[in-house]
């Protein structure tokens, strides 16, 4: 007997509302049951990406393929990050194996704990449950050491600090990904494409298609979507010497290279680099580089508890003095002020 057994009249009930369009699905499955565990100043976006589908899925058979149950760490209503309530149905506990667990996440601070939280989700793990990170979910994740070795992602916004904070995992910059029992998405639209997957894979493609469809989306996305445009779309043009320039910063935030180097990484001599960066955007390289990398550190900041010193290496600045300089110049105020509370 597992002992993740949960009381039945707790958990939620699947609802199945009434539509025009139709989608004959043979199953003697029972419904697969969702556990949503919202956390403070969570994304509603991403939130209700996830569920949707699940709703529309019902809509469409007009049977009950999918049931979910939204939890708080206490119970009560939880505040997302645009300042709506959300009620809940039940504190977050265990769940019975076969219900998925998705961590709700969105706006990170710092100090944020839920120390009986990876601990349930360790215990649902070990016992054969599947586990998910919605946004930033995925940070709850890798506390509760389900990410190590494995492949996962969440919001793009996030990913550098969460790259300092746990190295052994490897974030990629797709729109979702599934490695096994788990299951993580950047937040947005992302959660849907993640739970037309799961759809697809109960119910067959063609009913998968069909949900994406009343999401009013003209095709599924697989995991190798990237979150984000490409660096030619976000600066708005493809000179080529110009995107590789900047990949090479992306790729160098800790250890910058000097500007002659970095102008032959891009193929071209320093002063042909100065020009394109200025004529595009209004900078020259070395003040976008430092821009760059000040933007990291405030990411940093704001996500992590490393020290200012620490941030400062960590983004490539060897003189702490120098950062706090440019960290001012640039926000207005200092690397400690900006971990001051609003």
């Amino acid at each position: 007997m597992s002992c993740l057994r949960s009381d039945p009249l707790i958990e939620g009930r699947a609802i199945v509302p009434q539509g025009a369009a139709h989608y004959a699905v043979e199953t003697g499955k029972p419904p697969r049951h969702f556990a949503f565990f919202l956390l403070p100043e969570f994304t509603l976006l991403a939130f209700s990406a996830a569920l949707d589908p699940l709703r529309i899925a019902n809509q469409l058979a007009q049977r009950a393929l999918y049931r979910w149950t939204v939890c708080s760490a206490d119970g009560e209503a939880v505040t997302s990050s645009c300042g709506m309530s959300i009620n809940v149905d039940r504190p977050f506990a265990r769940f019975d194996r076969d219900t998925d667990l998705v961590v709700c996440g969105g706006t990170v601070r710092p100090a944020e704990r839920g120390d009986q939280i990876p601990g349930l989700l360790r215990t649902h793990s070990r016992f054969g449950g599947r586990v998910g990170g919605i946004c930033t979910g995925a940070i709850m994740l890798a506390r509760a050491g389900l990410l190590q070795g494995r492949r996962a992602t969440l919001h793009w916004e996030n990913q550098p600090a969460f790259r300092e904070q746990f190295p052994d995992v490897e974030i990629t910059g797709n729109t979702y990904e599934v490695d096994g029992a788990i299951f993580t998405c950047g937040g947005g639209f992302g959660s849907t494409d993640m739970m037309l997957e799961r759809i697809a894979a109960d119910y067959g493609d063609g009913f998968a298609d069909l949900v994406a469809d009343m999401c009013l989306l003209s095709q599924r996305r697989s995991t190798r979507a990237p979150q984000r445009s490409s660096v030619s779309t976000a600066i708005e043009t493809r000179n080529p010497l110009l995107v590789r320039a900047i990949k090479t910063m992306q790729a160098n935030i800790e250890t910058p290279p000097a500007m002659d180097k970095l102008a032959a990484k891009a193929g071209c001599s320093r002063r042909q680099m100065e020009r394109l960066f200025v004529k595009y955007l209004r900078k020259t390289p070395y003040r976008f580089f430092r821009d760059m990398r000040l933007d990291h550190a405030r990411g940093l900041l704001r996500e992590t508890d490393m020290s200012v010193c620490e941030i400062a290496v960590a983004s490539g600045f060897t003189s702490p003095p120098v950062f706090a300089k440019g960290f001012r110049d640039r926000f207005g105020h200092s690397p400690r002020q900006c971990r001051q509370p609003a």
